[in-house]
């Protein structure tokens, strides 16, 4: 099962790259050079940017389970350039600094996962599934110093967890900031929600076929999401400067 390419999976991913393209080149023209500052803060931005997140962070869990190979190399390689991107971002746009972004928190749930694989592997998927999700639901404010759902708080954390050495695991130190960042709470429980979903999927043969199925342009797309990744923002900045300053 896991030699079979899933390119509907690609496909979701590649749209998500694509909407990933498309929203940044938005944030170059309306936050980074300044048209339109306060656009961030809107719903649907808001809305957009939740849901390229989540789908990244979804099929990521998800593919985990079809390259239990080569996750170690996988997960060194994305903190790799996860580091590349925070030195560029900080030398070339200091004010748009990347710390522990979306590359360094896929890096870390990939090698997290590896040791925790055999008893993960061993929990019902649907369960599992549903009780990862309602732990990235309860630790969404970690951020903001609490626990709980939605905006009900129901437990307020110690501040003396927000420290530098912290802040990757979700507990940002005071005046810390980050034009991109994704610690590992609540994150790694979405992606946990992806990795039972696949055990879900992979008891359905006729699921299985589907995925299968190739869709033209996103599935390429999303086979080479990482590549695109990396080159899209200078190319998004650029255009956005000749275009929009």
């Amino acid at each position: 099962m896991a030699s079979q390419r899933y390119r509907l999976i690609d496909a979701l991913r590649g749209l998500a790259v694509c909407n990933m393209v498309a929203y940044h080149f938005c944030y170059d023209v309306f936050v980074v050079l300044g048209r339109d500052p306060g656009w961030y803060a809107l719903l649907p931005a808001r809305l957009w940017q939740q849901a390229i997140c989540w789908t990244f962070i979804l099929v990521s869990g998800f593919s985990w389970r079809l390259g239990k190979k080569h996750d170690l190399r996988r997960g060194l390689l994305l903190n790799m350039w996860g580091l590349v991107i925070t030195g560029v971002t900080l030398i070339a746009l200091p004010s748009e600094a990347i710390w522990f972004g979306i590359l360094n928190f896929l890096g870390c749930a990939v090698l997290l996962t590896l040791p925790l694989d055999p008893a993960l592997d061993r929990l019902p998927p649907v369960p599992a599934a549903a009780g990862s999700f309602l732990l990235f639901l309860l630790f969404r404010n970690t951020q903001r110093g609490w626990l709980g759902l939605g905006g009900l708080e129901l437990v307020r954390l110690p501040r003396l967890l927000y420290t530098k050495i912290l802040t990757p695991l979700g507990f940002p130190f005071p005046g810390f900031r980050s034009s991109d960042y994704f610690p590992l709470l609540p994150w790694f429980f979405l992606f946990l929600t992806g990795y039972f979903l696949f055990g879900l999927f992979s008891k359905r043969e006729g699921w299985r076929k589907a995925a299968c199925r190739n869709v033209p342009v996103l599935t390429p797309i999303g086979q080479k999401s990482l590549v695109i990744y990396l080159l899209h923002q200078p190319l998004c900045m650029l255009l956005a400067w000749v275009f929009f300053r």
